[in-house]
This record gives structure tokens, sequence and C-alpha cells, in this order.
């Protein structure tokens, strides 16, 4: 795991995921297969798309090691074993963009995103503070905590192809 620089007194930390290529091979289609059906949720309707995709765990088993390790790493940083956890997707499309937003509306300690695609030029991550904005490049693979706090958006895609990621919330399971 490594560590970027410090936002408000917290650093930002970045993973990778072992056997990345193989899982989102997996799960790309997995995802595509079910994100049109009836019993998906989907919420946050800005710029001509869902922002966020609900899917159940049982209904997409191949992304349970992403959220083994996601759950592992998040422990790791927060220092809490018991860890409760939330996830949605977010497909975003050649144009599309996602708003100046942050994750502090219930119990969360930490937020997570990972990137199952990222083709080049299709949006950082900025993450916002009163002090400076950090720009992440993302990429297949690759995990990116932060607080919950802290306020954040995409950059709009300017690639021909979707991007898609998994956002994570994480908790106090007590």
């Amino acid at each position: 795991m490594s560590f970027a620089p410090i936002v408000k007194g917290f650093p930002l930390h970045f993973a990778e995921l072992e056997n990345a290529k193989s899982i989102n091979e997996k799960l790309i289609p997995a995802y595509q297969r079910i994100r049109d059906q009836e019993k998906i949720r989907q919420t946050h309707h800005f710029h001509g798309r869902f922002e966020n995709t609900y899917i159940d765990l049982k209904d997409i088993p191949e992304l349970q090691p992403i959220v083994d390790a996601a759950t592992h790493y998040a422990s790791e940083i927060t220092g809490i074993e018991n860890l409760k956890s939330g996830f949605w997707f977010n497909e975003m499309h050649p144009g599309h963009r996602t708003s100046l937003h942050s994750h502090e509306e219930l119990d969360e300690v930490l937020s997570c995103v990972y990137y199952v695609t990222s083709p080049e030029n299709s949006g950082h991550l900025v993450l916002r503070d009163d002090y400076q904005d950090s720009f992440v490049e993302p990429h297949a693979g690759m995990f990116a905590f932060f607080p919950p706090w802290l306020e954040h958006e995409v950059e709009e895609n300017k690639s021909s192809e979707m991007r898609l990621s998994v956002a994570f919330n994480f908790g106090d399971a007590g």
C-alpha cells in the first residue's frame, strides 16, 4: 500500500488488487449482464446518467475478491477489525462526469474507489479540500482510499470507452 500527500492531516492511501486483470475480465461481463435488470436500484441522476448502481453481492459473486481486498485494506488503514461496508458501481460513458460530493451521510469512517476499467483520458478523480486539489490518475486494478468527508468528483470521460468503478463506504460494525 502506498500513501499520497496529506489532505487535512489524513493521508490518501492507494493499493493494487492482486490478479486484477483476471478478476476484472470476469467482473465486466457479469456487471453488464445484470445492470439493466429490474431489481437493480440506481440513484443520483445527474448529467444524463445515474451515478450509483446498487447490485447485491449475491447477484454478482465476481465482485467478492474486490470486496475482500477493499475490506482488508480498510481495516489496515482504520485499525478497525470489524467493518461494515456498502458499495455501488459507477459506470461512466464518454462525456459523463461525476458531481462534487462527499460521503459523510451516516457513520462512515473511510471511503474507497476501485477501478475495474479506466481508459486513458477517462477523467481524474479530484479530491478537494480547503488547501489544495489532488488529482488522481486512475488505472484498472487500483484502490484509492480517502476520508468520507473529503469532497471529490470525477472529471469528464474524454475517452471513447466506458469507465467502470466500484465505490465503497466503510463504518465500524462495533
